[in-house]
C-alpha cells in the first residue's frame, strides 16, 4: 500500500511541478497561446486533485500506528494544492483584465485617464468629508448654545417662582398689617 501511495506522491510532485512552471508563464504568452495554457493548467489541476483524492484512500487503508506520518503528508499536499489553485488565480485575473483590456480597447491612456478620474473622486470625497465635520461641529456648537440655554431659563424659572413666594408672603403679611391696623382704628 505505501508503494502505491509513493507512487501517487511521485506523480502529485511532477504534475504540480508542471503546473507551477506554467502558472508562472501564463501572464507573459501571447493572448492565443494563453487560452491554451490556461486550459491545460485546469485540466492538469483536475488531475492533481484526483492524485490527492487517491492518496487519501491509500491513507485510509494504512494501518492506525502508522497513519500519523502519511496523514502529515497529505496536510502538506493539500496546502501545496490549495497554494497552487490561489496562484492559478491571480494568474487568470491577470489574464482575464489583459482580455477585457484588449476587447474594451484599453490602452495606456486610460490607465491615466483613471488615475485622472480617481484623483478627482479622492478630492471630492475629501471636500465632502471636511464639510460633513465642519457641519458636525455646528450641530455641537448649537447643541452646547441649547444646552446653555436651557439652563438659563431654568435659572429664571427658580427666581420668578422665589418671586412670586416673596409676593405671597409679602401680600399676607400686607393682609395681616391691614386687619391688624384696622382693629388698632376700632379701638380708637
Amino acid at each position: 500500500m505505501s508503494s502505491d501511495f509513493e507512487g501517487y506522491e511521485q506523480d502529485f510532485a511532477v504534475l504540480t511541478a508542471e503546473i507551477t512552471s506554467k502558472i508562472a508563464r501564463v501572464p507573459r504568452l501571447p493572448p492565443d497561446e494563453k487560452k491554451q495554457m490556461v486550459a491545460n493548467v485546469e485540466k492538469q489541476l483536475e488531475e492533481a486533485k484526483e492524485l490527492l483524492e487517491q492518496m487519501d484512500l491509500e491513507v485510509r487503508e494504512i494501518p492506525p500506528q502508522s497513519r500519523g506520518m502519511y496523514s502529515n503528508r497529505m496536510r502538506s499536499y493539500k496546502q501545496e494544492m490549495g497554494k497552487l489553485e490561489t496562484d492559478f488565480k491571480r494568474s487568470r485575473i491577470a489574464y482575464s483584465d489583459e482580455v477585457r483590456n484588449e476587447l474594451l480597447g484599453d490602452d495606456g491612456n486610460s490607465s491615466e485617464n483613471q488615475r485622472a478620474h480617481l484623483l478627482d473622486n479622492t478630492e471630492r470625497l475629501e471636500r465632502s468629508s471636511r464639510r460633513l465635520e465642519a457641519g458636525y461641529q455646528i450641530a455641537v456648537e448649537t447643541e452646547q448654545i441649547g444646552q446653555e440655554m436651557l439652563e438659563n431659563l431654568s435659572h429664571d424659572r427658580e427666581k420668578i417662582q422665589r418671586a412670586r413666594e416673596r409676593l405671597r408672603e409679602t401680600d399676607a403679611n400686607l393682609g395681616k398689617s391691614s386687619r391688624i391696623l384696622t382693629g388698632m382704628l376700632r379701638s380708637v
